[in-house]
């Protein structure tokens, strides 16, 4: 008969199962204390062998075991020539798992909030922290609280979330980038644990800003030197080591695949680093729908780097926006850009449609162009700015030509000018000769000479023959466009009928011969030249209700009627609905300022229509006074108003400062540098900017206005202001008043211009 088998002994059980737990445990306890012992010792070799301090060494063995795909502790191992420590199964501390390992070093922890609580470990010993935080960012600018140690969970829970807005110091390190310390400006701003000393930095990982890292003291907080700040450094690259591992994985799709289901041109860029620094971008893929401003193919732009396809691009904005998206996260919302290509010899402008956003660790851009040619490639030549906006206002025309007269451009008017037919081929400058008086060819030569030989801006006057045999007055000014190792990679430049002008200027010589003999004939000059310059200068300035301005001028001439000066002024819309105001006042009296007025003003009228803003045209209005045989020399005032943003943009040469006129205020507008006309070669003149609203008055004058000879003109522009009162809705009476409290006693012309905003 069998005996029935006795069941287990419960107690036996346990007893076996705890023996088994406790040999586990040892085995573990044994491997991780090898594991700790190897991180230390491959710590310390990182350290030795690199020149960094210990949680340099710490962060640089986590980067790298993190690139090698391997634990911490195997890849310890292999840098000290020790065998790895092997894993207990199943065993949830087993080396490898690196929560045992922080306290050893700080290149194994395994998440943020272990990170955090290390870092307090490490920082409390070294350097008396009480708190660390981490902040992730998120997209839109929102900052999370992803760890932190030290503080009260109910303390840190009303900051989970920062919104873009608020003024944090966190806030401001993600945004700017910067490292903030205990004690500087914007440290103390309102954060976690208020009323503590903190130290802030960015945390960066590829480049990118994923968060920053937040330590703080009982203030007051101790002095950090040098070594200090370069361990939170690298504790903070710990962080963003640790924010970038935490983040979701690339989704599956293949570039092109969602590239060319974008309804808009696009490009996918990806970063190259150097050093954690974005250095370039590679272009990885181009959907079907972008067009290469350069007309080059898909093939020819893919796999190749930003910086190499587009140089001068980069450098006029496109790189500084791709690099502060990429750092921040922030996308870039479109917005039309003015940028500059170089092709086949030509650099020109082009405006596109840019628009970018961060897209897993790339970038990815829309890219639209203004406008299409009829082949479907965009032609930055045909849409520089020169030739599309060139008008006949004025009687000028603007050209652009490459090195050694290929691919010369012309805008309308300048075939008239030549008296060429409408399909005739463009003239090179140097063939300009050949349609130049032979009396005048020197002076094309010597043009030429100074643009292509001397890399210098250029002007001259000469007879442009006609085909039925008469000759028109032309001015022509030239300027090279150089590349980066000074060579020319075109010329461009406008043509000006001066046909009139020369006219007039023949008949003043004349009557200048005429009336020498007597005082009779000298008061007829007089007569003459003050009919010259009140015919120029019109007695109303034109309508500008569409722009949204009132505007009032005056001229005064001056008290000696043997004195008329060379005080000129300009209010002119321009087709591209900006205003141009100007005034001058050429040095001298008589005939030959007056001359000199005739000049300047037209030549500024002339160039205004190439878009070219204020200090760029007073740079080619210094160039026309050069080239004036009188040397002539002139102080002005040049300003653009935009009515579609109220913005004013002006500069000077030497002149006096424009007035501004608000409700119940005025004040002298400041001083953009500039040196007046006609006194050196290749000056540049400094542009200042203004926003203009409802209600402004802008004044502009001349100094017969306020120039006394005893007391500095501020002074006297600031009696006569106050003196005048407030200029209310009519401009009219206003300069009248202003006129008529004048206490200047030299004697000269005046001119004024007030423009009000609407």
């Amino acid at each position: 008969m069998t005996e029935p088998s006795q069941s287990p002994d419960p107690t036996a059980q346990a007893l076996a199962a705890t023996v088994r737990r406790l040999q586990d445990e040892v085995r573990h306890v044994q491997a991780g204390a090898r594991g700790r012992s190897l991180v230390d010792l491959a710590t310390g070799i990182l350290a030795e062998r690199l020149g960094l301090l210990p949680v340099e060494a710490a962060v640089h063995l986590a980067r790298l075991a993190r690139d090698a795909g391997v634990p911490v502790p195997s890849l310890a191992a292999d840098i000290a020539g020790s065998p790895a420590p092997v894993p207990v199964p199943g065993h949830p501390g087993a080396p490898g798992d690196a929560a045992d390992t922080v306290p050893s070093a700080l290149a194994a922890v395994p998440d943020l909030q272990r990170a955090a609580e290390a870092v307090l470990e490490q920082l409390g010993a070294a350097l008396g922290a009480h708190a660390v935080v981490v902040w992730r960012r998120l997209p839109g600018g929102v900052l999370a609280l992803a760890a932190h140690a030290g503080l009260p969970a109910a303390e840190v829970a009303p900051w989970a979330r920062v919104p873009p807005g608020v003024p944090t110091p966190a806030q401001r390190s993600v945004a700017e980038g910067a490292e903030l310390w205990p004690g500087e400006p914007g440290s103390e701003d309102p954060s976690v644990d208020p009323g503590s000393a903190r130290a802030v930095l960015p945390t960066v990982d590829g480049g990118r800003r994923r968060g920053a890292l937040e330590v703080l003291w009982q203030a007051p907080a101790p002095a950090l030197g040098g070594a200090q700040r370069r361990q939170l450094r690298a504790l903070a690259e710990l962080c963003a080591t640790l924010l970038h591992e935490d983040e979701p994985a690339s989704p599956p799709e293949d570039p092109p695949d969602f590239l060319e289901g974008l309804a808009t041109p696009a490009l996918l860029l990806q970063p190259v680093l150097v050093e954690g620094r974005v250095v370039d971008f590679t272009i990885v893929r181009v959907n079907a729908r972008f067009r290469d401003p350069l007309g080059r193919p898909r093939r020819r732009l893919e796999g190749v780097r930003l910086l190499e396809a587009y140089p001068v691009a980069s450098a006029t904005g496109l790189f500084e926006r791709l690099v502060r998206v990429h750092e921040t996260g922030e996308p870039l919302p479109a917005q039309h850009l003015r940028l500059v290509f170089h092709r086949g010899g030509l650099t020109v402008p082009d405006t596109v449609l840019l628009a970018v956003a961060p897209l897993h660790g790339g970038l990815l851009v829309e890219w639209q162009q203004g406008r299409d040619r009829e082949d479907g490639q965009a032609d930055p030549v045909e849409r520089s700015g020169l030739l599309d906006q060139a008008q006949r206002l004025a009687r000028v025309a603007g050209f652009v030509e490459g090195p050694g007269g290929s691919r010369v451009q012309w805008s309308e008017g300048l075939r008239e000018l030549f008296g060429l037919p409408p399909d005739a081929d463009p003239v090179p400058l140097g063939r300009l000769t050949r349609h130049a008086h032979p009396d005048d060819a020197p002076a094309v030569r010597r043009l030429l000479d100074r643009v292509v030989r001397r890399h210098r801006t250029a002007s001259a006057v000469f007879r442009l023959a006609q085909p039925d045999g008469t000759h028109r007055y032309t001015r022509v000014i030239a300027e090279p466009v150089l590349d980066d190792e000074g060579r020319t990679t075109a010329i461009r430049g406008a043509y000006q009928d001066v046909s009139a002008q020369h006219s007039t200027e023949v008949a003043l010589g004349a009557t200048r011969a005429r009336l020498a003999d007597s005082e009779h004939q000298a008061a007829e000059r007089e007569q003459l030249a003050l009919r010259l310059q009140q015919a120029i200068l019109p007695a109303a300035p034109p309508a500008l209700a569409t722009a949204g301005l009132q505007v009032a001028v005056r001229y005064r001439p001056a008290a000696q009627r043997d004195r008329v000066g060379g005080d000129w002024y300009d209010v002119l819309p321009l087709p591209d609905k900006r205003v141009l105001l100007a005034v001058g006042d050429v040095a001298g009296h008589g005939v030959e300022a007056a001359t000199g007025m005739v000049a300047l003003r037209h030549a500024l009228r002339g160039l205004a229509v190439t878009g070219a803003g204020p200090g760029r045209l007073l740079e080619w209005a210094n160039t026309v006074a050069l080239g004036e045989p009188a040397q002539v020399t002139a102080t002005a005032v040049c300003a653009l108003f935009d009515p579609a943003g109220g913005r004013l943009r002006w500069a000077r040469a030497g002149h006096l400062p424009p007035v501004l006129l608000g409700p119940g205020s005025a004040e002298l507008l400041p001083l953009p540098h500039g040196v007046l006309l006609g006194a050196l070669e290749d000056v540049r003149y400094e542009e200042h900017g203004l926003q203009l609203v409802p209600g402004d008055v802008l004044l502009l004058y001349t100094d017969g206005l306020v120039e006394r000879r005893d007391r500095p003109v501020e002074e006297s522009v600031d009696q006569l202001i106050r003196a005048a009162g407030a200029p209310g809705r009519d401009l009219e009476g206003y300069l009248d008043r202003l006129l008529a409290l004048s206490s200047a006693d030299t004697g000269d012309d005046t001119c004024l211009i007030a423009v009000q905003v609407e």
